[in-house]
């Protein structure tokens, strides 16, 4: 198999050369030709059910299936190791799509289940809008919240889901994902194990080839890595890879959530430069990490390259590197940690992460605010995304946001 690198570069773009092509085509049609009415409905029928085009069939209509999306879900796929991939117009819309997909089918009809929540387990810390989705119940969920070493205990016969975060946002905790897909296999053999990881991307972290089901990513990060593109985007793996993109295709034509081709063309042109991005970003991110341990304003780094705060030995064995992402609380709470937000010149004081430029936010204020209070982030919490600027240029910048927050 080729590096990743290389994979990386060529993915998804196989049939170019047939095509007579060197770039990737945007096809923007919304609605295409039907031979005939009986093909046509043959068509619509296939692809609303959460099927893939054959030869014989029409696209028929954009929300139903689009072949720019197409190419970039068969790149992720690859990259992350799995058999399939099913992209959204946002992560959020992939996770509504995994919530409603696994309500349909847990007895294989809709209906049956119609009454009935499904029990999901969210393994905290998650990210906000994760948090948030699971803990209102909006989509017909039954969720238990839990710490990774008590997992075990809140795991049941008919739990459906198991939502994990590695690295972990804003706090960067690390999950052994082998010992995850362990335990559920144990204790709930029927659940699915789902794992976001935006953090890391599959650079640094493939957790489909340590038994994990479902990967999802909020593409808007570092796969698009550019801070001009919104999407999601789900890769699936293990025996049932195959069942569930065919559910998440079909709920994704139903709710309407499918990605737009631009935003396809755009992450996977994001996809060629990853692994360079990812690197230059994580090696800047070690540097920035160990600058502010020696800033007196400083009251703790949480960064998985430092040993503190990867006790399991994750970060060379689940993790190819400790990535681009790091936390750190100021001292004097809140009201210093504002400050430091306010005072930044070169870093940008913006929410979102892993773009080509370092932005910093107050979590619990922002991504974390409607996160319920023994799981919100400290007050005096910045996340800081550490981008492709010099990291000199980045450490200044802190130093007098510091300096100034005394």
């Amino acid at each position: 198999m080729p590096a990743f690198a290389t994979r990386a570069v060529h993915a998804g773009r196989a049939d170019l050369n047939d095509l007579g092509l060197h770039v990737p085509p945007i096809d923007l049609s919304t609605t295409n030709p039907l031979r005939d009415v009986l093909s046509g409905g043959d068509s619509y029928e296939q692809l609303a059910s959460g099927g893939l085009p054959g030869d014989e069939h029409s696209h028929v209509y954009a929300r139903l299936w689009n072949p720019t999306v197409a190419r970039f879900e068969t790149a992720l796929a690859e990259l992350e190791e799995g058999e399939q991939a099913v992209a959204f117009g946002s992560g959020m819309a992939a996770l509504t799509a995994v919530l409603l997909g696994l309500r349909e089918g847990r007895s294989g009809d809709a209906s049956t289940d119609a009454g009935t929540l499904a029990h999901v387990v969210g393994v905290r810390t998650l990210y906000g809008g994760t948090d948030h989705l699971l803990a209102t119940g909006l989509l017909g969920t039954d969720t238990t919240f839990t710490r990774p070493d008590e997992l075990a205990a809140v795991l049941r016969s008919d739990t459906a889901l198991v939502v994990v975060e590695t690295p972990a946002n804003p706090t960067l905790d690390l999950v052994d994902l082998a010992v995850v897909v362990r335990t559920v296999r144990e204790r709930a053999p029927r659940a699915v194990v789902l794992v976001d990881n935006t953090f890391a991307t599959p650079v640094l972290q493939r957790p489909l080839s340590l038994g994990v089901d479902l990967v999802m990513h909020s593409a808007t990060k570092y796969l698009g890595g550019h801070g001009d593109v919104i999407g999601g985007v789900i890769a699936t793996g293990g025996p049932r890879a195959g069942e569930m993109a065919v559910r998440l295709r079909r709920v994704r034509a139903i709710t309407g959530a499918i990605l737009h081709p631009l935003g396809a063309y755009l992450l996977h042109r994001g996809l060629a430069t990853l692994p360079i991005r990812v690197r230059a970003q994580s090696e800047n991110a070690a540097k920035v990490a160990e600058g502010l341990l020696a800033h007196p304003q400083i009251a703790r780094v949480y960064y998985p390259g430092l040993a503190e705060c990867d006790p399991l030995g994750l970060v060379g064995r689940q993790m190819d590197g400790p990535g681009a992402m790091l936390s750190f609380q100021v001292q004097g709470g809140y009201d210093a940690a504002c400050r430091v937000a306010a005072s930044v010149r070169l870093v940008t004081h913006a929410v979102s992460l892993g773009g080509v430029d370092s932005l910093i936010q107050h979590a619990a204020s922002l991504t974390h605010r409607p996160v319920a209070g023994e799981a919100k982030p400290h007050d005096s919490l910045l996340r800081l995304s550490v981008g492709l600027e010099d990291p000199a240029d980045i450490l200044t910048d802190l130093t007098q946001a510091l300096d100034a927050s005394a």
